[in-house]
This record gives C-alpha cells, sequence and structure tokens, in this order.
C-alpha cells in the first residue's frame, strides 16, 4: 500500500524559505509522476510542481512556482522534496504531496496517492 507523508510546514515571514519534504513509502516507483499541490479553505487543489519519477526527472512548475520553488525527488531516500524560496502571503496555503502511476499531467482527479497535506503560513 502506497502511503505518503508531508512534513516541513511551518510559519516563515515573507521572503522566507522553507523545505517541505514528502516521505514515500514502500519506495518510490520509477514510472510515476510526483506532484506538490496546494490548497486555501473554499477553494479547489491547485497544482504547484511536478515530477516525473525516472529517466531525466523531468520538471513542471506553475506560473507562481516557476523561479521561486524547486521539486527534487532523492529515490535513495524515497522523499520528494518542494523548496521554496521568496514566499509570499499568498503561498499561505496545505500543501499536499501526490503520486500517480503514469506521466505527469496536471490533472487532480488523476492522483490516486495523497498525503495528509502540512500547513505553511507566510506572514
Amino acid at each position: 500500500q502506497v502511503q505518503l507523508v508531508e512534513s516541513g510546514g511551518g510559519s516563515v515571514q515573507p521572503g522566507g524559505s522553507l523545505r517541505l519534504s514528502c516521505g514515500v513509502s514502500p519506495y518510490i516507483d520509477s514510472r510515476w509522476c510526483m506532484a506538490w499541490y496546494r490548497q486555501t479553505p473554499g477553494n479547489q487543489r491547485e497544482g504547484v510542481a511536478l515530477v516525473e519519477a525516472g529517466g531525466s526527472a523531468k520538471t513542471y512548475y506553475s506560473t507562481f512556482a516557476r523561479g521561486r520553488f524547486t521539486i527534487s525527488l532523492d529515490n535513495t531516500e524515497n522523499t520528494m522534496y518542494l523548496q521554496m524560496n521568496n514566499l509570499k502571503p499568498e503561498d499561505t496555503a496545505t500543501y499536499y504531496c501526490a503520486a500517480m502511476a503514469r506521466n505527469c499531467v496536471w490533472s487532480v482527479a488523476d492522483f490516486p496517492y495523497w498525503g495528509q497535506g502540512t500547513q505553511v503560513t507566510v506572514s
């Protein structure tokens, strides 16, 4: 059974940085697409970044994340990361990691595996 566990959320001032982690069990499958999404109360979950777990580990970023956030994988530790720099108040949200067994697409409905979320507050 696939389990995803996020950590690393917290409170930070504008302009600060945080690194989120997503532990994956039993392991990160090279055929997967891994993702970070975020959600604020009353709003739909929105994509932050995607990474292909195999091959060249190609990455994809939403417009608001490009240039400030970096998604990465450590397959030896079965962990995915999201380095977030120059954080803004509008980045405040619950951040979720997700996985699916196919090529990356920006589609919440296509991700069957989700973590419980970690809160990020920028103020």
